[in-house]
């Protein structure tokens, strides 16, 4: 059966002294966190990772500016004040300390903010399901025949396993921005890696080996090898679809509501602490199978989720996607809720072949995860091209031998025969399973999807009329928004700054004083020059921002670090002093013991001891000899905190036309989730609310769309079509029409009533590929995360050590196959 972490772990981390460690650790942090062998040449995938730029501490009197500037949008004249009063009393006091206890714990780290990203995330405890988790759903296989559910999803499964070896052999080519190399740490945490609930807060366990895949279907569990110790796959796309239809196969004979019965998959949708106590019971007897099931799942490379469905409707799809599905009959739950598991990476496939991918959102953002299901898509196709003309490319620089062709002993120790996995179910496993499902439904019942795939037009004429395409956008949400509440709300968006080593996000401020005079023009009797003109200032100061923010000189993150800083002095014992020696960088939400053996950073590579505090240092060895108050600083006192912190309208630009949808649930409950694809040729917006006339806000939105379209058609003085090819503009010139005999009226296109600018598109940047970013830090709860955490030693790992090799669950027969 697959190794337990704790077994990975052993037979992965060699021993070392504490003198050692901190090199090695440095190493792996630059290099993504892959252990090479030694005697292997280094790949190409970490290969920049020595020369990204750490992430800058921005200059303290700028980031205040700053922060000034996003809130006044959002505020009247007396909060204005009395913000700006506290910020000025923060300058003068507990500002410049904080500022510089930041900039002394950040030395010898990887980056300044990464221990208080952990914290936000793995000290959350409501259900990660809605929450936190985003979703992809990807575009239909262009091969109809393609189009059933065990033929996509056994394609789509081999794809991701050529990714994973792609990862595991530093094969995978680096991601870049404009010619600039960005930091892919964030590869080696796809695979393999689970969020592990405990009594103080979540664990991130990882299995660097892991070779094995969990299937999900009507909530019953399956697992079967797929990689061999090489990491190359060991099965073709023909035995993956064998092993899947059997498993289709033999999770039929069960009843569907007899199967939700024991559809353990819903616990992981609980409210963490709920669902650390209910592994405790799960895991309580050592010679149950529950401890070896939860492992195999836990490890799993990611979870394969097989529904029973066949959603229509892009809303159903986009719900199906990131929570399932409710359907209760006869009293018992049978929705696709209950096929899930919220803790990993999973592909999710429905009964008509839709696909689509929910992913555990700690360690990776959503440019990490797009480049991935790109690469899968990419690969499905090519693959069936190469069936056709064995000349087709590849995307991948090697691939695995043919499993048909290898001799069996060259697989080694591998079982490829799906097993069914047999829990053992208590009593009380069975009542926590009820109350958890009618939690879940009534998450779900609680939110409402609507999609929007506006065809009118896309990021080719946006771009024609001068626009950046992601600020043009934005300004769309500003105005729907503002024309149905006449008023101007906190809005984020989510600027990737990978550019910089084990960067993630910078959150965008969307609404600000250009914003603001866009849509009180636009909504008011202006001519249509006004309100064109105002929307140019608007999306230019917008872009000017994220150019910032991509730069990470924004000022969320700096100031959510410093707020970090102070909290955690306060919470030491006496408010003593935030010093090299009192606080740990490892990344997770709980310090860790120098001599304990389960310090989970062992899985993971980074952020590793070389950045941890030591415990045993006194204070006054390294501290400053004043300490900060007690007393909250006036700036996070101040009502503009908490109003910066509240987001209503969240919003995400991430995707590519491999990608049909994308989205997140609200990150409030009087706000909106909207995540958004601008294609060449149109938009797809899926938005998402706690019934807050979601589908009022989209139709709204499309209205909006329509109605500038117009208006810069009115004032544009030139008008042609955006969609003009070099060959129709050189048939245009002067010199080349004499020479044509007139054989007939043109026929214009009839995007020409698009009208254009006399402008150079080669100038117009088209900022959106720097801002695949989907955070945590949209949900505005982070300070609610970082204050309900408790600073306490961590618990042992749950994960059982398995000393023999030995088929777990009930092999299912292949022979009438």
């Amino acid at each position: 059966m697959p190794k337990s972490l704790n077994e990975s772990l052993a037979s992965s981390q060699p021993a070392v002294s504490e003198t050692d460690r901190s090199s090695i650790n440095s190493r792996e942090q630059r290099s993504g966190g892959v252990q090479r062998d030694g005697n292997r040449k280094s790949g190409i995938t970490f290969a920049n990772q020595e020369k990204l730029p750490k992430l800058p501490i921005p200059d303290l009197e700028s980031t205040c500016q700053k922060y000034l500037d996003a809130l006044r949008p959002l505020q009247n004249s007396r909060e204005q004040k009395d913000t700006t009063a506290a910020v000025q009393e923060f300058l003068k006091g507990e500002g410049p300390e904080l500022q510089a206890r930041l900039k002394k714990y950040a030395k010898g780290k990887t980056s300044y903010l990464e221990q208080f990203w952990y914290d936000s995330y793995l000290n959350f405890d409501n259900p990660v399901v809605l929450n936190l988790n985003p979703f992809f759903l990807l575009e239909d296989d262009p091969t109809p025949a393609r189009n059933n559910q065990v033929t996509r999803a056994a394609s789509l499964v081999v794809s991701a396993l050529s990714f994973v070896r792609a990862v595991r052999k530093e094969e995978l080519s680096p991601d870049t921005l404009r010619g600039n190399p960005l930091c892919m740490y964030q590869y080696s945490r796809l695979f393999g890696t689970a969020r592990v609930p405990t009594d103080n807060g979540c664990q991130i366990a990882q299995d660097p080996d892991a070779r094995h895949l969990v299937v999900l279907c009507k909530g019953q569990f399956y697992w079967f090898d797929v990689l061999d110790d090489a990491s190359d796959l060991i099965m073709t796309e023909k035995d993956m679809a064998v092993n899947l239809q059997v498993i289709v196969d033999d999770a039929e004979e069960t009843p569907i509501q007899e199967a939700a019965k024991g559809a353990l998959g819903v616990l992981s949708t609980e409210n963490r602490k709920i669902w650390a106590g209910l592994r405790d019971v799960l895991t309580r007897d050592p010679d149950s199978n529950n401890v070896e099931c939860l492992s195999i799942v836990d490890s799993a490379l990611f979870i394969l989720c097989l529904d029973y469905t066949a959603p229509q409707t892009g809303a159903e799809l986009c719900g199906n996607m990131l929570c399932g599905t409710s359907e209760v009959v006869r009293g018992v739950q049978i929705g696709t809720c209950t096929n899930r598991w919220y803790d990993k990476l999973q592909i999710i496939v429905c009964k008509n072949g839709s696909a689509g991918i929910n992913f555990e959102h700690t360690g990776v953002d959503g440019h990490t995860v797009l480049r991935m299901a790109s690469d899968v898509y990419t690969d499905t196709i090519l693959r069936f091209a190469k069936s056709i003309n064995g000349q087709a490319p590849s995307l991948w620089a090697s691939a695995s031998p043919d499993p048909s062709k290898r001799h069996p002993e060259s697989f080694g120790d591998v079982s490829t025969t799906p097993h069914k996995l047999e829990w053992d179910m208590y009593p009380e496993l069975g009542t926590a399973l009820r109350f958890a499902e009618t939690r879940l439904a009534d998450l779900i019942q609680q939110n409402e999807f609507e999609t929007l795939d506006f065809s009118g037009y896309g990021k080719n004429f946006i771009i024609s009329m001068g626009f950046s395409p992601d600020a043009f956008v934005q300004m769309a949400f500003q105005a729907a928004y503002y024309g149905l509440y006449g008023r101007v709300e906190n809005t984020y968006e989510a600027a990737m700054t990978k550019i910089f080593l084990h960067g993630r996000t910078e959150a965008v401020r969307s609404a600000t004083a250009e914003s603001t005079d866009f849509v009180q023009t636009f909504w008011a009797e202006h001519p249509p020059h006004a309100k064109v003109e105002a929307l140019r200032k608007a999306t230019e100061k917008h872009t000017a921002v994220t150019k910032e923010c991509a730069k990470a000189l924004g000022q969320d993150r700096h100031l959510y670090a410093l707020y970090c800083v102070w909290q955690r002095a306060v919470d030491d014992e006496g408010a003593e002093a935030v010093s090299v020696d009192g606080m740990s960088s490892n990344g997770y939400s709980s310090p860790v013991d120098n001599g304990s053996n389960e310090d989970p950073t062992a899985f993971l590579g980074s952020p590793t001891r070389d950045s941890m505090l030591s415990d045993d240092s006194s204070p006054s060895e390294s501290a400053p000899a004043r300490t900060p108050s007690q007393r909250m600083p006036s700036m996070f006192a101040d009502a503009g905190w908490d109003k910066i912190n509240n987001t209503i309208i969240s919003t995400s630009n991430c995707g590519n036309p491999s990608l049909r949808q994308f989205g997140f649930g609200p990150t409030s409950g009087d706000g909106f989730g909207i995540g958004y694809i601008i294609k060449d040729d149109s938009i797809s917006i899926c938005a998402s609310s706690k019934h807050r006339q979601t589908k009022r806000f989209v139709d709204a939105l499309e209205s909006y769309l329509f109605e500038i379209r117009k208006l810069m058609r009115l004032t544009q003085r030139k008008p042609s079509s955006p969609m003009t090819s070099r060959a129709r503009e050189a048939e245009a010139e002067p010199l080349k029409r004499q020479k044509i005999k007139n054989r007939g009226r043109a026929i214009t296109s009839e995007s020409s009533k698009f009208g254009n600018l006399d402008v150079d598109d080669s100038k117009i940047e088209s900022d959106d590929e720097g801002l695949g970013g989907y955070g945590f830090f949209d949900a505005g709860m982070l300070l609610q995360a970082l204050k309900n955490s408790q600073e306490e030693k961590e618990r042992p790992s749950e994960m059982a050590v398995v000393n023999a090799r030995r088929a777990i669950g009930k092999k299912l027969r292949l022979s009438e196959y």
